[in-house]
């Protein structure tokens, strides 16, 4: 179980290191290929977009494959994709290989949370999966500033072959650490149209959403911005990507050590309220040392609300989980394409300066439906208890 988790978790790692590494080298990138800023945000919104679309869709064509068999699969796709990227030789070449590489995230990622879910106990699934999805943040804390700093000093097919190399080893780890099979039961229609048809689940589905388009509204462009906005060398901009991702990686921490005690609802309104701070309070920084500050409780919650969510709909129905996994994961991407867009639009016609109001007007919206849906979820828990401490008793 332990080997498997840590196979789960690197599959993580180099899964959420490919997702951001157009974000990281996006200087380099637009540089190389001669496009905007804006075409760069694209590449990311397009590829998104596949995610999102794709995360659903492939979960209902997987079926009760052995998911071992299908993880490992996953990752040697995203292996070949990058290293063709990686040699791309236009802007036209790159996008649909890219777009088709992604598709790997799409299945990964919500399988990886399936099987740990299906390996652990019910009083510790909410803890295993969050474990799992720390890959992420350990991404953002040494893959995507290593990505920043080999897109500035040797470009970005380098960073693209690195992450081609990184997915073999997953590969291989998946396959040698992770039991054969495993076959969770298939998704039904009538499942679909249980998860479709309930406020509550499509609630956090849109939360998700929301939070994901907030973050990527500013994140799609950190590069540029660091260095156009504020002045960042190639190191001060690795250095910002590794204090989000350090830091990203303790709120992970501390949100893995005590999600199962205070619970994943309050959890996730906590952390959405300390990325909306971040968010409102961001005129105030105005070079490197202070954006560092400012970036502070976004860094803290940023990836702990991504695990809590999915520790939150895990508690919800054991039966319905998959689907709300896979549609959960669409939601984060869909949330990153909708981010980028919008991001850049705002971009286009207003500049840098005003990015983080459109993310943090995201951010509150996904922050209110948060809450209306613990409210939901506090009522609807107080009314089974009643009804089982009226309920007859049984005779023997």
């Amino acid at each position: 179980m332990a080997a498997a988790r840590w196979a789960l978790l690197l599959g993580n790692f180099v899964i959420g290191c490919g997702v951001m590494v157009v974000g990281g080298t996006l200087n380099d990138l637009t540089h190389s290929l001669n496009i905007s800023v804006l075409q760069g945000g694209h590449l990311i919104a397009i590829a998104a977009l596949m995610m999102g679309l794709g995360a659903p869709i492939l979960a209902g064509l997987v079926g009760s494959g052995d998911r071992r068999k299908l993880l490992t699969a996953a990752m040697l796709w995203y292996g070949l994709g990058h290293l063709l990227c990686a040699l791309a030789p236009s802007y036209g070449w790159l996008w649909p290989v890219r777009a088709l590489t992604v598709l790997s995230a799409a299945v990964f990622t919500p399988q990886a949370a399936a099987v740990v879910g299906y390996m652990s106990t019910p009083a510790h699934r909410g803890r295993a999966i969050t474990f799992v999805f720390m890959g992420w943040s350990i991404a953002s804390v040494a893959g995507l500033p290593l990505a920043a700093w080999v897109g500035e000093r040797m470009g970005w097919r380098v960073a693209m072959g690195a992450i081609a190399v990184g997915s073999l080893v997953s590969a291989w780890a998946v396959h040698r650490a992770v039991p054969a099979g495993i076959r969770p039961p298939a998704l039904s229609m009538r499942s679909w149209r249980k998860v479709f048809s309930s406020p509550l689940m499509m609630g956090l589905v849109a939360v998700t959403a929301l939070q994901s388009t907030g973050q990527f509204t500013v994140l799609a462009y950190a590069a540029p911005y660091y260095k156009i906005g504020f002045g960042a060398s190639p190191e001060q901009i690795s250095f910002l990507f590794a204090w989000f991702g350090a830091l990203a990686l303790a709120g992970n921490l501390l949100l893995n050590r005590y999600v199962d005690q205070v619970g994943a609802a309050r959890a996730v309104t906590s952390t959405l309220g300390l990325m909306a701070l971040s968010l409102l309070v961001w005129p105030l920084a105005h070079d490197v040392t202070t954006l560092a500050l400012v970036l502070l409780p976004w860094a803290l919650s940023g990836f702990a609300t991504n695990s809590g969510q999915q520790a939150r709909l895990g508690g919800l129905s054991p039966r319905l989980t998959p689907a709300l996994r896979s549609l959960n994961t669409s939601a984060i991407y869909l949330g990153h394409a909708l981010g980028a867009s919008g991001g850049g639009l705002v971009l286009t016609h207003s500049g840098y300066g005003q990015l983080h109001w459109l993310g943090l007007f995201w951010m509150l919206l996904a922050w209110a439906v948060s809450w209306w849906a613990w409210r939901v979820q506090q009522r609807q828990e107080r009314r089974r208890d009643e009804l089982l401490s009226v309920s007859p008793p049984a005779h023997a």
